[in-house]
Order: C-alpha cells, then sequence, then structure tokens
C-alpha cells in the first residue's frame, strides 16, 4: 500500500504501531530511532526551536511540541496527567503529525503514545552511550511505570546493560514491570528502597510521575562516578533529585530555555552552567572525562526528538504498509472552489 492521493494522509494508528513495532523489531526500532536523533541532533542548527507551549492546570498538564528543518515541519500534542492511572487511564497520551514545508501538506498523522516511550528510550540511551562510565553493565530503574521496560531495553540494546534493578513506591509496578522484563534476557532485581536499587548500579534512572517537587534521589544516595538519567521532569515544580546533587554533577541537557523552566536545573540559578549534549556529539563539548565524575542528564524531551521520531516512523510506515489513508484534507478540482465542492457533494448526496 502506497500514498497516491494527495488529499489523503498516512495514518499510523495505535493498531498500526504496533503492528509496525513487531514487523521492525523492538530494538532495532528504538536503535533507528536513536540513529535518527543523532542525525538530526548534529544538524541542531538547522531547526526552528521554541519550548513547548503548555497549558497548566491544577491536576495535570497539556503541551504541543514544535519544529521544522527547511523540509519538514513537526509537532506532537502530549498530556501528563497523574492522577490518570487511579482512573484506568495512562499518565501520557500523545499524537504528532510530519507535513511537507513546501506545501504545507501532511505526511504522516500519527499516535505517539507508544512512539514518545520508544523516543524517551532511545533518547536515554544515546546520552548515556557517551556520559555513562566506560562498561556500565547495570541500571537502577527508579519508577517503574509505563516508561521503564522500555528504558531497560533500550540500555540493553544501545548501552550494553545486562543488569536493572527496580523500584518503585507500588510494589505491583515493580512486579509488572519485571515481569514484563523477564524475556528480555536482562538479570531484573526487585528493590525494596531507592538505596537498595542504586546498589552497583553505573546508570541511575529516575522516572516518577507525581507532578510536584520531590526527592527521589537524596544527595548521600549518590556516589562518585555514575550517570544520572533524570528523565520524569517535565513541568515547572516538579523535580526528583536533591539541589546538592546538581552541584556536583556535570549537567548535560536537550535546550535549555525548557530545561530551565522544566528540568532539574529549575532548582539552580539561571546562569548555573550547562552542556548541550548536541554540542557532545558534534565534537564541540566533551562528555565524560574523569572516571570518579557524576554526569547528569536532565532530560525534559525536546521536539527535535519527536521530529527525529516521526520521520523515522514515516519511512517504517511506508517500508511495512503499517498504515491506513486518511481522508483529512479537503481537495477541490479547482483549488479556489472550495464552496463549489461543498455544494456538488449536497447535490450528490440528494441524487
Amino acid at each position: 500500500m502506497t500514498p497516491s492521493d494527495k488529499a489523503l494522509v498516512p495514518f499510523v494508528s495505535v493498531e498500526a504501531m504496533m503492528r509496525l513495532i513487531h514487523a521492525v523489531g523492538l530494538r532495532p526500532m528504538i536503535a533507528a530511532i536513536a540513529q535518527a536523533i543523532e542525525e538530526d541532533f548534529l544538524r541542531w542548527e538547522s531547526f526552528d526551536k521554541t519550548p513547548r507551549v503548555a497549558a497548566h492546570s491544577p491536576v495535570g498538564v497539556i503541551e504541543l511540541m514544535p519544529t521544522a528543518d527547511d523540509t519538514h515541519y513537526a509537532f506532537k500534542y502530549v498530556n501528563g496527567h497523574p492522577k490518570n492511572t487511579q482512573d484506568g487511564l495512562q499518565t501520557v497520551t500523545a499524537f504528532g503529525l510530519l507535513a511537507d514545508m513546501a506545501t504545507g501538506y501532511p505526511l504522516l498523522l500519527s499516535e505517539m503514545t507508544l512512539l514518545t516511550a520508544l523516543r524517551t528510550a532511545a533518547m536515554s540511551a544515546l546520552a548515556a552511550k557517551h556520559l555513562a562510565p566506560s562498561g556500565s553493565r547495570v541500571m537502577a530503574m527508579i519508577g517503574n511505570g509505563a516508561q521503564a521496560e522500555f528504558q531497560s531495553v533500550a540500555m540493553q540494546h544501545i548501552v550494553g546493560i545486562d543488569t536493572v534493578r527496580l523500584f518503585d513506591t507500588d510494589p505491583a509496578a515493580t512486579a509488572k514491570c519485571a515481569r514484563n522484563l523477564a524475556s528480555t534476557g536482562l538479570t531484573v532485581v526487585p528493590c525494596r528502597s531507592p538505596e537498595e536499587a542504586i546498589e552497583g548500579a553505573q546508570i541511575v534512572t529516575t522516572c516518577t510521575a507525581d507532578k510536584r517537587s520531590a526527592t527521589v534521589l537524596s544527595d548521600n544516595m549518590v556516589g562518585a562516578g555514575v550517570h544520572l538519567n533524570a528523565i520524569g521532569g517535565d513541568c515547572p515544580g516538579k523535580t526528583e533529585l536533591a539541589e546538592a546533587i546538581l552541584h556536583r554533577s556535570t549537567i548535560f541537557v536537550e535546550y535549555p530555555p525548557q530545561t530551565r523552566i522544566e528540568g532539574e536545573i529549575q532548582q539552580l540559578a539561571p546562569d548555573h552552567p550547562v552542556t548541550e549534549f548536541w554540542q557532545v556529539l558534534a565534537g564541540r563539548a566533551p562528555g565524560r572525562t574523569a572516571d570518579r565524575q557524576i554526569t547528569l542528564f536532565d532530560s525534559v524531551g525536546f521536539a527535535i526528538e519527536d521530529f527525529s521520531a516521526l520521520r523515522t516512523v514515516h519511512a517504517k510506515a511506508l517500508e511495512t504498509g503499517q498504515f491506513a489513508m486518511l481522508d483529512l484534507l479537503a481537495d477541490p478540482d479547482d483549488p479556489r472552489d472550495l464552496f463549489g465542492m461543498l455544494m456538488r457533494a449536497e447535490a450528490a448526496q440528494a441524487a
């Protein structure tokens, strides 16, 4: 199946996304997204960039994440509502669009709930590949919700970890995560506290959902030489790390104007030094420079990563045929006669 009618837009539904991931393979799909992110970060300066546009409420946030280069435009709509799990709903849902800059026509409409989990995992693993201690084999996964398995598999495939130590304040979440990871080849160790989980870990990933300032990791829990992958931050007032940890860490971020509002570094002075991760990839800034150095990837998710994920899905969907054609765009025979198209439709219905 190939798109042909210019008025029809390829659409990847949740069901089609699942078929697509299985057709490509979970690990190759994560690796392909990570490769696309790296390619796009290496041309960082060619993108239009802006912090995401957020609408906050007492119970959550809804955000729009746009970006564009010379040829393509992309956006993602995403929410974050921790209370949703109490009602049997997802904390995070998303959809996104990829469009042609030359015509403004959409090229792809896609679910992005699953895709965001894949791209977040891909981004974490790409950062750890460049920032974590060489030969890292053990990751502590603090927060065992919807992201945890994707993070673990990505770190296994791209970084080479062989053990994941799990902790969540909800034992059922840890049990779910351990069950889902049982067939991955990882050694899975459920733990009763965050202190137990970080024992022997070279990588510590925090991914909790509460929209508040929390101390998931206190200063005395973080020893020299570890890589911290803090991915839970996504809004003002929400943090996971004690401020003292930040002062001992070399901090890497995606896009400072957004991270200073939403990430761990919202706790710091506006001029506290941070390194943009794209500069590490481009060889313009150092990554890890010492064995005892604490590296922190303060990741809040940025629109270019979603752009990378959408263009990957667009290519893979066309390759595998895992999409449907959506009647999304008006297409009158005469582009100037939209009204006439509407009237002719009425006549056709009456006939």
